[in-house]
């Protein structure tokens, strides 16, 4: 078993990474006793819910659960309140744990009301997708999506503990490990050269759920998140950097609906369309361009834009991003391959080229 720590004073959490943690209640921070809400959706439960609950029984909690519907389009208010819900029948007070088993979408829910029952109750991220392992249940970002925006109703609160159990991979859709790979990709390109050319050697192992080299990978995605978590928790800094291609794989989900595309496959092509956007301002040479486009290609994700979106369709929405201050668009840009940079207002004729440029033609 590999542990990263994510080091925030008195709310440091461990991450263990590690193949059959599941069962292994020498992960769980409880006790006997202890109340715990299960928050789960049908997909994940029929393989998983029934092994963490028993792991639990054996600890001595209390085990209730709570599923929500499966997708993206379910990141909503109306799922936030059933949770809620279920934790009031059940009369789970402030010393409830809730535990976040599923992918990004459960583990964003749900943080999200552990942020805001009862004004904050500890909650526990198992997540049993890649992209949920390598990102989103590392550093405390909660949210639902609005109609008009992705994440835009949400709060920064941390959880207390990761346990990313590798095996769960084994049963997850390929469509779902690729998507997870972009984030991985993300890593390197943004923060880490070093990892990149790693990737650029073990991609095929990864795509391949190569037990030994999955865990190697999630822990060094984990450590950077970490670091970068450490020293900028609220996203007033470096945090920021880590959105590589996400204003523009945003604009893609929001504008084609939650869900059509998923997370990962947006952010792969957004990441091309700032990596081109990068060359065209003249910093990412073309060569560094082409390894990136590669290597997404060789995970099997998309490269260009949606054929439903035109170039234009994407502003409106980029606009609305969180990112955006003082009506001026900011974007994450590439230096070199391992050295992003927050671009403010940048010339929005120039991103529309490189939009063009990400299309598909025929």
């Amino acid at each position: 078993m590999l542990c990263v720590n994510v080091e925030l004073k008195e709310r440091r959490y461990p991450i263990h990474i590690g193949a059959g943690l599941l069962s292994d209640n020498s992960v769980y921070p409880l006790k006997s006793g202890d109340k715990v809400m299960i928050v789960t959706n049908p997909t994940v439960a029929q393989h998983y819910l029934s092994q963490v609950t028993d792991t639990l029984e054996k600890i001595g909690c209390t085990v209730k659960n709570v599923q929500l519907p499966d997708g993206e389009q379910y990141k909503t208010l109306d799922s936030l309140n059933l949770i809620f819900t279920a934790l009031l029948r059940e009369n789970y007070g402030r010393d409830a744990t809730i535990v976040a088993l599923g992918g990004g979408v459960i583990g964003d829910v749900a943080g999200y009301a552990a942020a805001s029952y009862q004004r904050g109750v500890r909650f526990i991220q198992i997540p049993t997708t890649l992209l949920a392992q390598v990102d989103s249940s590392v550093g405390g970002k909660t949210a639902v999506n609005h109609e008009l925006g992705k994440n835009m109703i949400g709060a920064f609160y941390q959880p207390c503990t990761v346990i990313i159990d590798t095996l769960t991979l084994n049963t997850l859709p390929k469509r779902e490990v690729n998507a997870g790979l972009a984030e991985v990709i993300k890593y390197g390109a943004i923060l880490d050269y070093p990892f990149f050319e790693w990737l650029e050697q073990h991609i095929d192992a990864l795509v391949a759920l190569d037990q030994e080299k999955l865990q190697q990978c999630i822990a060094r995605c984990c450590q950077i998140k970490a670091d970068v978590v450490a020293r900028d928790e609220t996203e007033k800094g470096d945090r920021a950097l880590l959105n590589l291609g996400h204003t523009f794989g945003h604009a893609i989900e929001t504008h084609l609906g939650y869900g059509n595309w998923l997370h990962g496959e947006a952010v792969a092509a957004g990441s091309m369309m700032a990596a081109v956007l990068s060359e065209m301002l003249g910093d990412l040479s073309a060569q560094e361009a082409a390894r990136l486009e590669k290597l997404l290609v060789r995970a099997n994700l998309p490269t260009v834009s949606p054929d439903t979106m035109q170039p234009e369709d994407y502003l409106p929405h980029m606009m609305r991003d969180k990112k955006v201050l003082a009506g001026k668009l900011r974007l994450i840009l590439l230096k070199s391959l391992g050295q992003a940079y927050v671009a403010t207002d940048t010339d929005q004729d120039k991103v529309l080229a490189a939009i063009r440029r990400c299309t598909q033609t025929d």
